[in-house]
């Protein structure tokens, strides 16, 4: 695999009360890109912020902001979250009748699309629309709360996943339990894109941020190369 690995730290767990702030020091610190978390509590059990908490972000960092929905019905917000600032927009297929149908509204807003699948969801939704994501994102957790234990069942669905990828330029992510131990784990069955949240404001400083950026990064790219 020749693409490089990129590590988006998620915001969800940074201290709220120093969101911003918090936003700059992970960019500091070597982040690739930042990883929203928005939840409803209704497609799953928490919620976290909306649009306008990434609009007010959107200025503390020029890297890229990518936006995962576990909201629903989606469809109906994806423009506010275009509008707030996001790059990459990604909805669950699990989260609306029409997955086809959000993935075009996306990029007719000028944005990557990319789509989510929790634990319990076969990879065999992703055929008919491969040709229209720039993303997908292979939860490792139940999707709802931060910090929670690695599932390592979704292990073989990932490397399933990177053989549906084929060469097409799509960039397999994960979500879910990810830390120096588990990067490994998922770079080998082919991830390139990891989300970590935990495991990088772990510290609570810049220099904390910095070091657990780079030992995820080493861990990952060593999985790649195995």
């Amino acid at each position: 695999m020749t693409a490089p690995v990129i590590i988006a730290p998620s915001i969800l767990a940074a201290d709220f009360a120093r969101l911003g702030d918090e936003v700059t020091a992970i960019d500091e610190a070597g982040a690739d890109w930042i990883h929203c978390d928005v939840m409803d509590g209704h497609f799953v059990p928490n919620i976290s912020f909306g649009a306008d908490i990434i609009k007010a972000i959107r200025p503390r960092t020029r890297k890229t902001f990518d936006v995962h929905l576990m909201i629903a019905p989606v469809d109906p917000y994806i423009a506010a979250f275009a509008e707030a600032g996001a790059d990459i927009i990604t909805v669950h297929a699990e989260a609306g009748p029409h997955l086809d149908r959000s993935l075009q509204a996306i990029r007719a807003l000028g944005k990557q699309a990319g789509v989510a699948l929790c634990p319990a969801t076969s990879e065999v939704v992703l055929e008919s629309v491969l040709d229209r994501v720039d993303l997908i994102l292979a939860m490792t957790v139940n999707p709802g709360f931060g910090g929670q234990s690695f599932i390592s069942s979704q292990l073989p669905k990932i490397a399933r996943i990177r053989a549906m990828i084929g060469d097409r330029p799509i960039r397999l992510e994960v979500d879910g339990g990810i830390n120096v131990e588990t990067a490994a784990m998922v770079a080998e069955v082919g991830v390139d894109t990891i989300v970590a949240g935990s495991a990088v404001f772990r510290g609570g400083s810049l220099a904390g941020y910095r070091s657990n950026i780079a030992a995820i990064r080493e861990s990952a790219i060593s999985g790649m190369h195995v």
